[in-house]
Parts: C-alpha cells; structure tokens; sequence
C-alpha cells in the first residue's frame, strides 16, 4: 500500500474525500472534547450541563448515521493504526 492511500483509503470507505474527512472528524473531535469538559463540570457541580452530554452523543449519532445513508460507500481497505 502506497503512502498517499494511507490517507485516502479510510475516508473512501465512508464517502467522502481526505479533505471532506478532515472537516467531518475534526469538527467531531471538538464537539467530543466541549461535551467532555461539559461531562466533567458536571460531575464536579451536579447542576450545570445536566444533559448537554447525552445531547452531544445523540446529535454526534443522528450526524454520523444521516451522513452515512446520504453517500456512497466504496469497499476501500480499512487500516486501523491504533488497533493494529
């Protein structure tokens, strides 16, 4: 596998282009980390952000889930750096 398809393969695999990939999980990422600060002020004052959490991760969901259905899916080879 050639490096440019390192970062081309995944995104191809969900619809969208490198860029297009870039904006969708960098804008998730932010969202996550806000609703994760929000999570811990909560727990900490039990009376602010009571569901500003459960709201991120049902509006993240419903994001992820109608952006799927909307474009098409390539079978493109899916490698997980993390996990590997």
């Amino acid at each position: 596998m050639d490096i440019g398809s390192w970062f081309t393969a995944h995104p191809a695999t969900v619809g969208e282009t490198y860029g297009e990939h870039l904006v969708m999980a960098t804008s998730f990422g932010c969202r996550m980390v806000l609703a994760g600060v929000a999570c811990i002020l909560h727990g900490l004052i039990p009376f602010v952000f009571v569901r500003t959490g459960s709201r991120a991760v049902a509006e993240l969901n419903q994001r992820m889930i109608a952006g799927r259905s909307a474009r098409p899916v390539s079978g493109a080879l899916h490698v997980d750096l993390l996990n590997s």
